[in-house]
């Protein structure tokens, strides 16, 4: 039989236990509630960039090409100076970064990663949005996962015991991707789907958590709003039989982008290796292909595309044909440049080019119906994460009547991008900056981690 003396020291032992999960729980939270906030004003300076450039090119068609043919090399030359980590969406960081356990080397020594780095954010928000200025065809989304976790890593890096520096990182992800487009279900189903590919009930918590407290704090900076407006309504049978044919295409349409993307940045063939060898060089010669897309498709390529698919959801824009093949370009272009910025926006709005190009040949389909399904489509084949592309429409627009339609949609579209490119594109990017880490192990286990590729251009 225990003594009251002992039963009193587990009773103050319990007690403290549980003051420490609370304090770091509360962590977390905050940790998620500066990250959102964070979030939110990246994309305000984005959109300001975006509102600088087009008031820059009024009067001046000129300019927007010229923009980008000095933009695109000068981001990346930026870049590879500043912060070779803060290359691309940065998702496939946030991937690879996932794989070094609590953030600690083999002796024991705390890990200083560059992927993940308040840094490494801060040059990624910077250049992100003047390459916007200058016309780029990218998104924020991608590039807010990886600032968001980075905040959320280097605000919890202090907590010993709680959740671990990958379930963190995860978290910070799916937080990003919420705040990113007030979309919190996306969020946890991202992190499950593209992030983590399946975790533990531990982090399935720490994740909803962030997720719920960025989301928080989104609302209460940027108020409680549909991405492309509230759209809800019913759909009919022609919904159901477009789903299967926009997949098809669009999958196909999004396979190809990232078996081409994958090849540039990752592959062993002669067009990445002179890319490596002559960075600048090779981003001039993207600024002017996506030059030239702005010029044949009357300017619509410029930008994350917002605006644009928002048009054509509301039936202002008779035919998608030049938006999806610009787009498409456009955004290739500026991805395989290596320069920061995210393909989610540009996806999308390719999505809706294809989708309002083929309620343009069918008359039978709805065309506010069709382009939702080329979204979600087309994204669901670049990424090949198809719940993740369905529920980020599904909450975008505020549709429940196409809920059936679009996973029918996403579905078949991630089967078609297998077929052209059977490694998805993120994971398939991971790789380039998970590798260098491990030749660093290997050689010098004191500096085990580092960030990713010197030349910078391994991911989107």
């Amino acid at each position: 039989m225990s003594s009251p003396l002992e039963t009193l020291g587990r009773q103050h032992k319990l007690v403290r236990l549980r003051a420490r999960r609370s304090m770091r729980t509360g962590a977390v939270v905050a940790a998620a509630v500066v990250a959102g906030a964070a979030a939110v004003g990246f994309a305000k300076l984005c959109d300001a960039a975006m509102a600088l450039h087009a008031r820059m090119i009024v009067g001046k068609a000129w300019l927007g090409p010229a923009l980008l043919v000095v933009g695109m090399p000068l981001c990346v030359w930026l870049m590879r100076r500043l912060a070779p980590a803060s290359a691309g969406s940065g998702i496939p960081q946030v991937i690879a970064a996932g794989e070094i356990g609590r953030g600690r080397g083999l002796d024991g020594e705390k890990i200083h990663d560059e992927r993940v780095s308040i840094r490494t954010a801060l040059v990624k928000i910077f250049l992100a949005a003047l390459l916007l200025v200058c016309g780029g065809s990218i998104g924020r989304e991608g590039p807010t996962v990886q600032v968001v976790a980075a905040v959320m890593v280097f605000l919890t890096g202090w907590l010993r015991g709680g959740p671990g520096r990958r379930t963190l990182l995860i978290a910070g992800g799916a937080a990003g991707v919420s705040a990113a487009f007030n979309t919190p279900i996306a969020g946890i189903v991202f992190a499950v789907e593209e992030l983590a590919r399946g975790f533990d009930k531990r982090a399935n918590t720490v994740v909803i958590l962030a997720v719920v407290s960025a989301g928080v704090a989104a609302y209460a900076l940027g108020g409680n709003y549909a991405y492309f407006g509230d759209m809800s309504g019913s759909a009919g049978w022609h919904a159901w039989l477009s789903a299967a044919l926009i997949g098809v295409v669009s999958g196909v349409a999004g396979g190809l982008f990232s078996r081409l993307m994958a090849a540039v940045l990752v592959g062993d063939n002669p067009v990445r290796r002179w890319k490596d060898a002559r960075p600048v060089r090779f981003a001039m010669i993207c600024g002017v292909i996506a030059a030239g897309a702005a010029v044949l498709s009357g300017g619509v390529t410029y930008g994350a595309g917002y605006a644009e698919a928002k048009s054509l959801l509301f039936g202002h824009y008779a035919s998608g044909w030049g938006l999806a093949a610009g787009k498409w370009l456009a955004t290739l272009s500026a991805a395989a440049s290596g320069a920061p910025g995210g393909i989610f926006a540009p996806s999308l709005a390719t999505g809706a080019g294809l989708g309002a190009l083929f309620a343009h040949l069918a008359p039978w389909a709805g065309g506010r119906e069709a382009v939702t399904l080329g979204m979600a489509g087309y994204l669901a084949g670049v990424v090949q994460a198809p719940l993740t592309s369905a529920v980020i429409l599904m909450e975008m627009t505020r549709d429940p009547g196409l809920v059936g339609p679009l996973l029918l949609c996403t579905l078949i579209a991630k089967r078609c991008s297998e077929a052209v490119a059977p490694v998805p594109l993120y994971h398939a990017l991971a790789r380039a900056w998970t590798r260098p880490r491990r030749r660093a192990a290997r050689q010098a286990p004191a500096n085990l981690a580092v960030s990713g590729p010197v030349s910078g251009e391994g991911t989107p």
